[in-house]
């Protein structure tokens, strides 16, 4: 197993995301992570990441079919059919709903046990 995680700039994301993950060519598992300025938020983000990976890969949901689903999500957000706020991973019709909400839960787990706001977290997220 091989897996790689990077902070990168938000803008470099292949779709706007915070957190976003992919096998290369060499099946190595890429995780890329928007630089938030704060270690700790990039490390729930690249937490999140790979603990929605894995229970993805176990059920046979391929990475594939997780980003065909987001970018028609953002195509119908374009058309003014998706809120700013709304988040792919949320939606009813996401192949990976309780792999996203279990990784969220997670996150706000760790902000609970080391004192951390999820609202200034969450805030610090949608404001990229």
């Amino acid at each position: 197993m091989e897996i790689h995680i990077k902070t990168i700039p938000h803008e470099n994301h292949r779709s706007p995301t915070v957190g976003d993950y992919w096998y290369d060519g060499e099946g190595v598992l890429q995780i890329r992570v928007s630089d938030m300025g704060n270690e700790f938020y990039e490390k729930m983000v690249a937490v999140h990441e790979l603990i929605e990976e894995a229970l993805t890969k176990k059920r046979g949901l391929s990475e594939p079919e997780i980003q065909a689903f987001d970018e028609a999500f953002e195509r119908a957000r374009a058309m003014g059919l998706r809120t700013p706020e709304e988040e792919p991973g949320f939606h009813n019709d996401a192949p990976y709903l309780r792999e996203h909400t279990l990784a969220t839960s997670c996150e706000m787990m760790m902000c609970a046990l080391v004192g951390e706001s999820w609202c200034d977290y969450d805030r610090t997220v949608m404001n990229l």
